[in-house]
């Protein structure tokens, strides 16, 4: 059966791939463009980090985000934001003394992680569930400090993008669920081909889907060159699809993509395995997001698709 998916552009993220993608958006202005772009051609969500003018490494500076924000809404173009809350979760140890670590930590309480969220009120947050390696790197989300940006979420009726990089990782998520720290429907990233992580293959992503909870909403996508037939295997399975320059600089082999033109890929993908791109609307109703002032119309989860229930299958929600 046809049904919308919804599309997430991620523009631009926090590593350092600026020098490999000119079109890998560093400025506030161009990070916002892009943002319209991937809107235009169809993706209804973005997912936005920021980064230094100076050097286009990442950057947390609430005035930037601000700035991102309010050009996106200036623009007038609907598309749903979903700022980062994945900033100041870097420790480094002293190569000499590991009992010490090194000046170049960036590891915040959650607050801080939470100030340009709490600022510019988007409808959704990222957050990261898991503690790892990162490539040579420990990348450290604290229980409770996860607990607490997601209790700051809550009061300010921002909806939690779950991350799950490993299967313990869902563990987590259900005892926080438990807790009811999460408004149904849950929303759910899996996040497939970072190094240390679950790897981008159909028995990963199988494996991680067998344990998420019922009535998840979820997207899973690969890094690099896993990509886009990820994204394809997502859809298959009844999930959402993210694509974007955070994820990938290749549009093909040898061609270097911009956010629109990874956007039209996946409008074109998705409409070749029979479905459609969610619009704004329906991605709001489908993840049960409060409603824009600036929407006509809207559709209840009934009417633009079910839930999961099990593994790549989907049922009529519980009214």
């Amino acid at each position: 059966m046809s049904r919308p998916v919804i599309i997430t552009c991620a523009v631009t993220g926090s590593s350092d791939t600026s020098g490999k993608n000119p079109n890998v958006p560093i400025l506030p202005e161009d990070i916002a463009r892009n943002i319209v772009d991937a809107a235009l051609e169809g993706a209804a969500i973005a997912h936005v980090h920021v980064r230094d003018p100076a050097t286009g490494k990442e950057a947390r500076d609430a005035a930037l985000f601000r700035e991102v924000v309010t050009r996106v809404r200036e623009s007038k173009v609907d598309v749903i934001l979903n700022l980062t809350s994945a900033v100041g979760t870097a420790v480094f140890f002293d190569e000499e003394n590991p009992s010490r670590l090194a000046p170049s930590t960036d590891f915040l309480h959650p607050r801080e992680r939470f100030i340009h969220i709490a600022e510019n009120q988007p409808e959704i947050c990222s957050l990261d569930m898991c503690t790892m390696m990162y490539g040579p790197d420990p990348y450290i989300n604290l229980p409770e400090h996860i607990r607490h940006i997601a209790e700051a979420a809550r009061r300010h009726g921002v909806k939690p993008e779950i991350e799950i990089f490993n299967p313990g990782d869902i563990v987590l998520m259900k005892e926080m669920a438990q807790d009811l720290l999460f408004d149904e429907p849950l929303l759910v990233q899996i996040v497939l081909g970072v190094r240390y992580g679950a790897p981008a293959t159909a028995m990963a992503l199988l494996a991680m889907l067998q344990d998420l909870p019922a009535r998840s909403i979820w997207t899973a996508f690969a890094t690099g060159a896993q990509s886009l037939s990820m994204a394809a295997q997502s859809v298959l399975l009844g999930g959402h699809v993210r694509i974007g320059l955070e994820d990938n600089l290749w549009l093909e082999k040898g061609v270097l993509a911009s956010n629109a033109a990874l956007t039209a890929q996946a409008v074109a993908m998705i409409n070749a395995l029979g479905h459609r791109p969610a619009t704004v609307a329906e991605a709001r109703s489908i993840l049960g997001l409060r409603v824009n002032s600036t929407d006509t119309a809207t559709q209840s989860v009934a009417e633009v698709g079910g839930v999961r229930d099990g593994a790549g299958t989907r049922s009529q929600p519980r009214q």
